[in-house]
Parts: structure tokens; C-alpha cells; sequence
């Protein structure tokens, strides 16, 4: 049977700031150093898919990662992505995604798929941006950046829960309400006509509140930054809730039948924050070490994909975009084609590894990136380093050097991708949630 004949269904579950070791199949601890049982169904995913050793984030912050997802292209390539995240902003025709632009929902309904987002968009707000312009048949979920679990408001203590284009009032902490959304999605599908869901959970970002902390919410009242709260405890019991969901997820399509021919992907946004732990990595959200683009990153498609591996091969988010779309038997809008790669082929050989570089920008710090194999290239505050990322994984052996010739190479091949695209904008925004005047930073 061909790819197009299978017709998969596809769902893409996206973590917010979750670190590489917060899983228990990547390592995760409690205080005392001790293996936590944060995620026993996301470590259930990865016995019985494929684990990807080296997967990376579009960036180190969230929303430009979120469009490079939507258009499976260099998130560089639309102004909205400059800004370091997106600014919690209500019709901003300049800064949202374009509802004229192709996006994997919009081609896979094109291509007959049923498409639903369930969770947080943060790709500009209503009434010029959101997600039915974009694609999805449903939504349920909100437009910022962030959201309190309970009062469901955005960072500015403005409701913002929706269904569709309609704001809506619910009772609930906002992960189970996103877990049974996305289970009454699977239950209402056609087993004859595919489906993509995109469950986009704000779990585990700030505010950081288990299903016990509706006090915490209260006191709170909707501003947000939590710089005063929270605790590594918390935190993981965050993790625990959101994996409590996608078992049920995973419940659903057992019940349906539907599992086999299902290609899930579970993966984060960007590295970690406050509570995350990214070990072995150094850095965390906002920085382009390993520890902000290095991500926690699982696939399971029991029709396609060996149960029990693991690839080391580099991949990074887009290339989700333009693997769905091509396992969807359909292809890229020709005015728009995809920067990414298909990881089609590495289904079948994780070994497979197209040999190609990619890359990294970002406005805060002056950060420039470039992975080539073993081999990164980074840049911070006008200091050049070079490290390799296999033998020394928490780039801690600056080889610049003792190989200038490898640097200079990287440096002009990153120079000329860059120019390749269109320039940071000099209105772009950086917009950090706390600083040393809220938390201490560390020397090194």
C-alpha cells in the first residue's frame, strides 16, 4: 500500500519550556537526584517508537518556533518571528501569521484532512490571526503566550479562553481541559477520513500550578510572570499532569483503532526555564547553547516506525511539517516550499541523516548558530566559540583555536544563510520575563 494510500492521521503534541532531561525516559530527577516518574506515558511512547537523540527547537523562544512548525519554512522568513517572543498583542495585522499563508493544516485540509488545535496558538490575535484562518477546522484554547491554569487569562489578567472565534468561560485546570478536548476530538472522527490534531499544551510554563494550587491562581490574579512562587516539585507534578493526558490520548485511539496508523510526535517548543532541568546542557530558554534549542523529542507510528529506537541524526521542528504533509500523500504550496526535510526515510533507517547544517539567529545576546555534524558554531555578545557537541555536550571546551580554519568555514556558511533571508528588523522586540533584579544569575 502507498504512503498516500494510508492516509495517516497525525498528531503533534508540543510541550511549553520543557527541559531535555525532564522525562523519565531522558533522565529525569527529583531533588535528591533520584529517577522521577514525571512521564510513565510519554516513556511508554518512546519503548514503543523511535527517540531522537538530537532534536532541536526552531529557536530558544517560543513563538518563532510555532510559526516555523505552521509553515514548515525559516520562521525568519516572516517579520512576526523577529520578535523574541511575540508580544501578548490583540490585532496586530503586522506582527501575527497571515491567514494567506500555507500552513500543514491548511495544505492537509486541502488534501481532505479533519484539522484541530487545542491548546495555545501565540501566532497573533484575533480578528486578523487565528487559527481557523489558518487551517484548523476547531479550536479550543488561547491566543498569548501564556495562560493561568485556572483563571484562564492571559499575562495581563485578560480572559483568554476560546471556542473558535467565540470567548468561553470554563471550570477546570487548563491541561485536563486540553487532555478532553483533544480525547472528544479523537471520539467524534471518521475512521474513513484522516485527521491532523495538534495538541499544543502550555504545560509547563509559568505560572507554575498543579492541579492543587487554584489558591496559588487566586492570589495571582492573572499577572504573571510567578518570579515569587513555585518549586521543582511543582514543576514535575505539571509535567505529570500534561503526561496523565496523553495517555488518555493514547487511550482514545487504542479505543478507536486507530493507533496503528497514527503517527504521534511529542517534543517541546524550546529548552527549559526556571524549574527545567536540561542536563547534560548548559543554558536554558532564550539561549542558543544546547540547553535552549536541544529538546525532548519521541515519534511512534506503530505501522511505519521499529519499536525501541533511537537516531542521532540532527533534526529540527520544520522538518515535522514537511514529513506529515509528504506521509499525507500531498506536498508544499510552489510559492512557498519547505526549508525542512522529510524524516521519512529515517523512519525506515534511523541512521539516515541528510548531512545538512542548520541554523540559528536571535536578536537577544547578538546569538548566531550553526550545527554541522558534530560541529556548532556559536556566537554570543560578539564572542565566538566552537565546540563539538558530541564529544563535549555541554560546550565546555572552546576548540576556536585549535581549528580556525573549521570556524572561518562555519562562520562564512552561516553568514551566507543568513543573508539568504530577510535582516532582524531594528523594531524587534526581546522581551525577558524576569532579570538579576528577580532572580540571581549565575557566573557560569
Amino acid at each position: 500500500m502507498t504512503v498516500a494510500a494510508r492516509r495517516p492521521n497525525f498528531i503533534f503534541i508540543l510541550a511549553d519550556d520543557l527541559g531535555y532531561a525532564d522525562l523519565g525516559c531522558t533522565g529525569a530527577v527529583d531533588a535528591q537526584g533520584h529517577p522521577a516518574d514525571t512521564s510513565p506515558n510519554l516513556d511508554r511512547l518512546a519503548r514503543e517508537g523511535l527517540v531522537f537523540t538530537r532534536g532541536y527547537a526552531n529557536s530558544a523562544v517560543c513563538s518563532p518556533t510555532r510559526f516555523a512548525l505552521i509553515t514548515g519554512r525559516w520562521q525568519y522568513r516572516l517579520r512576526g518571528a523577529a520578535e523574541e517572543p511575540l508580544p501578548t498583542l490583540r490585532g496586530d495585522k503586522v506582527l501575527g501569521l497571515p491567514p494567506e499563508h500555507p500552513t500543514l493544516p491548511s495544505l492537509l485540509r486541502q488534501a481532505g484532512y479533519r484539522t484541530a488545535l487545542v491548546g495555545k496558538w501565540h501566532l497573533g490575535g484575533p480578528p486578523e490571526c487565528g487559527p481557523r484562518l489558518s487551517g484548523y477546522d476547531e479550536f479550543f484554547g488561547f491566543h498569548a503566550g501564556g495562560a493561568d491554569y485556572f483563571a484562564h487569562c492571559d499575562p495581563r489578567g485578560r480572559p483568554d479562553l476560546w471556542e473558535n472565534e467565540t470567548p468561553v468561560t470554563r471550570d477546570g485546570y487548563l491541561t485536563d481541559l486540553f487532555s478532553q478536548r483533544a480525547v472528544d476530538f479523537i471520539d467524534r472522527q471518521d475512521a474513513d477520513r484522516p485527521f491532523l490534531l495538534s495538541l499544543h499544551y502550555n504545560a509547563p510554563h509559568w505560572p507554575w500550578l498543579s492541579r492543587d494550587d487554584r489558591a496559588e491562581s487566586q492570589r495571582l490574579q492573572g499577572q504573571g510572570r510567578h518570579v515569587d512562587g513555585g518549586s521543582l516539585e511543582t514543576y514535575q507534578r505539571m509535567v505529570h499532569h500534561m503526561d496523565e493526558g496523553i495517555g488518555q490520548v493514547m487511550q482514545a485511539l487504542e479505543r478507536r483503532r486507530l493507533a496503528d496508523d497514527t503517527l504521534i510526535v511529542f517534543t517541546s517548543d524550546n529548552g527549559g526555564e526556571r524549574f527545567s532541568n536540561n542536563w547534560p546542557f548548559v543554558g536554558q530558554k532564550m539561549d542558543l547553547l544546547e540547553g535552549g534549542i536541544r529538546v525532548p523529542l519521541i515519534a511512534r507510528w506503530p505501522a511505519r516506525i521499529a519499536a525501541g529506537g533511537r537516531s542521532d541524526t540532527p533534526v529540527i521542528t520544520m522538518d515535522w511539517t514537511r514529513t506529515f504533509v509528504e506521509a499525507a500523500g500531498t506536498a508544499a504550496d510552489p510559492a512557498h516550499p519547505f526549508d525542512g526535510e522529510s524524516l521519512l526515510p529515517l523512519f525506515a533507517d534511523p541512521a539516515w541523516n541528510p548531512g545538512r547544517p542548520l541554523f540559528w539567529r536571535m536578536k537577544h545576546r547578538a546569538q548566531r548558530a550553526m550545527i554541522d555534524g558534530d560541529w556548532k558554531y556559536l556566537e554570543m555578545d560578539g564572542h565566538r566559540y566552537l565546540f563539538n557537541v558530541t564529544q563535549d555536550p555541554r560546550e565546555r571546551a572552546n576548540l576556536r583555536d585549535r581549528q580556525p580554519q573549521r570556524l572561518q568555514a562555519m562562520m562564512e556558511r552561516w553568514r551566507a544563510w543568513d543573508a539568504s533571508l530577510p535582516p532582524i528588523p531594528d523594531d524587534a522586540k526581546v522581551s525577558l520575563v524576569f532579570g538579576e533584579q528577580d532572580l540571581p544569575r549565575a557566573t557560569f
